[in-house]
């Protein structure tokens, strides 16, 4: 099913958040996304998380939805939590207002709202703010998702310890014989680096088992326009050029310009996976209670959701 959709080149695919621990926030995603038409859903690697997006998609009558579930190494935004040093914290609000997934209340942090994405960090004159990341053991984690019915797991290997990543890989192989995505980005390495580290890890899989999830800039979707979803696009090109047996998949400043960018440029992608974007433009009917039982509420977040969507095709 997952592969029909790589290959049908109109994969969209709806970002939860890999840090994103929130189960309520991830049903009401899920639930809007899948009736606006997605079908891959990406999850934070919590049991929790997928019963709460196969909840969602029950919601929105689909039998045909497939998630992936995302795991990162040690220091990965994706997977790492803000903190707040209250000795060095003036309680300006600045965090507070800024914070896209409202993690923040009153200066404190609700870890499993936190998708690591530095915005706080940033607006903070007081360097009140740091994250914090843990191991995980996948061999504990993963045989338990695996059993509950996942259709593909996604390592983030955008950071700078290679071996890290490389064993982790070795790992997910070793638990999981699906299709696999590798997260790339060029934030800590450069390009060859990157486009070798990608060729170690397709060593021994199989052609077209593996999605490349172009990551432009984690987790920037804010805005929708060119200039955000370029460097997105910039990296599929790097991909693309080398001619690899993989499914490319577009993320990090993904928006709806996506597709109509990738298409100037000659870009031969199989999908697009959209988060911060998505998430953005429904957050003030997501945050509402009464969000899956006001029909008005709900069809006027789904307006803009399918439109979304549609904008990958």
């Amino acid at each position: 099913m997952l592969k029909n959709l790589l290959e049908n080149k109109n994969c969209f695919k709806l970002v939860c958040g890999a840090g994103n621990e929130d189960a309520a926030e991830v049903e009401k995603l899920v639930t809007l996304y899948a009736k606006a038409g997605c079908r891959f859903f990406d999850l934070s690697a919590k049991e929790e998380i997928v019963d709460a997006a196969k909840k969602g998609v029950a919601n929105a009558g689909v039998q045909d939805a497939c998630f992936c579930v995302s795991l990162g190494i040690k220091g990965d935004p994706h997977v790492s939590k803000a903190q707040i040093d209250y000795e060095k914290c003036i309680g300006c609000g600045k965090c507070d207002e800024i914070c896209p997934q409202r993690a923040i209340k009153y200066h404190k942090v609700k870890r499993e709202r936190c998708i690591g994405c530095g915005k706080c960090f940033k607006v903070c004159t007081k360097g009140a703010v740091s994250f914090c990341s843990e191991n995980i053991d996948l061999n504990t984690v993963l045989p338990p998702l695996i059993k509950k019915g996942i259709d593909c797991i996604e390592l983030h290997a955008i950071g700078a310890d290679e071996e890290d990543i490389l064993s982790k890989w070795e790992t997910i192989n070793s638990l999981y014989n699906g299709i696999l995505s590798i997260c790339i980005g060029r934030g800590n390495i450069s390009d060859r680096t990157l486009v070798n580290r990608v060729k170690k890890m397709l060593a021994g899989r199989s052609p077209y088992t593996t999605i490349i999830q172009a990551d432009g800039f984690p987790m920037s979707g804010g805005s929708d326009d060119y200039k955000t979803t370029l460097q997105a696009v910039a990296m599929a090109e790097i991909i693309q050029n080398e001619n690899l047996p993989v499914y490319i998949l577009l993320s990090g400043g993904t928006n709806s310009k996506t597709a109509e960018l990738c298409r100037m440029c000659s870009i031969n992608y199989n999908g697009i996976a959209v988060g911060s974007y998505a998430r953005k433009i429904v957050r003030a009917e997501i945050d509402r209670d009464d969000f899956l039982t006001n029909k008005a509420v709900f069809e006027t977040a789904l307006v803009k959701a399918a439109a979304l969507v549609k904008s990958v095709y």
